[in-house]
C-alpha cells in the first residue's frame, strides 16, 4: 500500500474559521489551535462557521469552547440565520 504525505493546510487567521473543508474528527483541535492564533494576533472576537446540518459541528466546537480558558463567551451568529456559525469572544491580552 502506498502512503499519502497530506500537506499542512494554511489557514488564514484573519478572526473567521470555515470548518467545511474539514474531517470532523479534525474539528476540536482545529479549533482549539485556531484560538491560540487569533489571540496571538489580538483577535479578540472570531467567527466559527460549523454550517446547520445536523448540529454535530456546532455540538463538537460548543465542547471545545466551553472547555478553552480564554473563551468569555460564544453564541450562535444571529446574522446566519441562528444556526450556522458561532460567534466567540477572547479574553484580551491573553496567550
Amino acid at each position: 500500500m502506498t502512503e499519502i504525505d497530506l500537506e499542512s493546510v494554511e489557514i488564514p487567521i484573519d478572526g473567521t474559521l470555515d470548518l467545511h473543508t474539514f474531517a470532523p474528527g479534525e474539528v476540536s483541535s482545529l479549533v482549539e489551535e485556531y484560538l491560540w492564533a487569533c489571540l496571538k494576533k489580538g483577535i479578540y472576537e472570531v467567527r466559527i462557521i460549523h454550517g446547520k446540518g445536523k448540529g454535530v459541528l456546532r455540538r463538537t466546537v460548543h465542547a471545545r469552547l466551553e472547555k478553552h480558558p480564554d473563551v468569555i463567551d460564544f453564541g450562535l451568529d444571529p446574522g446566519s440565520s441562528g444556526w450556522g456559525a458561532t460567534i466567540v469572544r477572547l479574553k484580551e491580552g491573553s496567550s
